[in-house]
């Protein structure tokens, strides 16, 4: 059969899903990027999207991915054999200590179970050792998507002032921004990496970098050679609204309309709501059904994606494999350490009640269909949830 009717159900973790009415604002003939409308469009983009960082300091926007923003966080604050401090909440975290390795850091990595986010007291008792202030940046990865789970970013930031260390802090939250509640401000992050595929709900392509002061006066002194991913000729152009380089265009319209979404129209906090609730009813889901979510601690269950934990004995991609098959529904594979023992369901961007329930519904044929003992009433127990809460909406 090669015509399947209805709408492809795409429940990883992103890329998420666009609207059609991003995909209909990029819908436009590409215009002169050293031209006065062009200059009108990355002014009001630049300005706007400090909204959804909820921060007063400049954000670099570069078209790449999520891992040029990486590289160009570590290559303007940093210099080649500075030690960072960096930790293992999952995949994502991985790579990124994997890449500051590549490019020449001195990464130190400290272990984790990958159930777990970042503990504040590690941090503060890993600092309070380095009385030469050898380390030169905390690095961690905000929400992980490789397992679902959202360090506490602003406990981290607390147990980093505690020690007194001069450290930078730089956070990842390429799958968090516009999904996850986020403050790169209130939460004193100097460096903010994210993207354009995840809550702001566009196609890959583009990626950040938000700056605090601490962090562009480390600019000044950074030692990495760099060209590409140089702030300075960055910021220099965003000046006027224009890019030193050819950028994404069409892109830019389409975070125009995002940022419209979910700054003017929902609003932001609503949006943290919904994927709050949303995330929750998926965990009630998991449990009626007698399965594990992986993130063991309540406050850090991610609000943008729930990883399921299968019995010892059932292949993750296996279940992922039929309900593709059987129900076009695209399920997030185990990356890493639990590949083959977790699949992760995406609810994030732009998701409602009924697309949830119908990725609910398809999940719980497929874990039948594949063998996998489970209890019935997962779908139901969500519903039951999704009804009682919805005059909260």
């Amino acid at each position: 059969m090669s015509y399947r009717s209805g709408r492809h159900f795409l429940q990883i973790p992103g890329p998420s899903p666009v609207p059609d009415r991003i995909l209909r604002a990029m819908d436009m003939p590409v215009i002169d990027h050293r031209g006065p409308t062009f200059g009108d469009l990355g002014a009001r983009v630049l300005e706007k999207l400090k909204g959804v960082f909820k921060t007063e300091c400049p954000v670099i926007v570069f078209p790449a991915s999520g891992t040029g923003a990486w590289e160009a966080a570590l290559v303007n604050v940093l210099s080649p054999g500075d030690k960072v401090l960096m930790f293992e909440t999952g995949q994502f975290a991985s790579l990124w200590h994997e890449l500051a390795t590549r490019i020449g850091l001195d990464p130190e990595f400290i272990p984790g179970d990958w159930r777990h986010g970042v503990d504040p007291e590690k941090v503060a008792a890993r600092l309070r050792e380095d009385t030469n202030h050898e380390i030169k940046a905390v690095c961690c990865v905000h929400n992980e998507t490789s397992t679902g789970v959202t360090s506490r970013i602003g406990d981290v930031r607390k147990a980093i002032d505690a020690t007194g260390h001069p450290a930078l802090f730089m956070v990842d939250t390429i799958s968090g921004l516009a999904s996850a509640d986020y403050r790169h401000d209130e939460w004193g992050v100097d460096v903010t990496i994210s993207g354009s595929q995840k809550g702001l709900m566009l196609p890959p392509g583009i990626s950040f970098n938000c700056a605090s002061k601490k962090a562009l006066d480390a600019h000044e002194n950074s030692g990495f050679k760099k060209s590409y991913w140089d702030w300075g000729s960055m910021l220099g152009n965003n000046a006027s609204g224009f890019f030193p380089y050819t950028p994404a265009t069409n892109m830019l319209y389409g975070l125009e309309e995002a940022l419209k979404m979910i700054l003017d129209e929902e609003g932001l906090e609503n949006v943290f709501t919904r994927h709050k609730r949303h995330a929750k009813a998926t965990r009630i889901a998991v449990e009626a059904w007698g399965l594990e979510v992986l993130c063991l601690v309540e406050e850090e269950h991610s609000p943008v994606l729930t990883t399921v934990l299968l019995p010892d004995g059932h292949d993750a991609d296996k279940v992922r494999s039929i309900i593709l098959e059987k129900f076009d529904m695209s399920l997030g594979t185990g990356l890493g350490k639990v590949k083959g023992k977790v699949f992760r369901i995406g609810h994030l961007g732009d998701i409602n009640d009924l697309t949830l329930l119908g990725a609910l519904s398809g999940v719980e044929m497929g874990l039948k269909l594949a063998g996998v003992p489970i209890k019935d009433g997962g779908v139901q127990a969500a519903m039951a949830y999704l009804s009682e809460t919805a005059q909260e909406v």
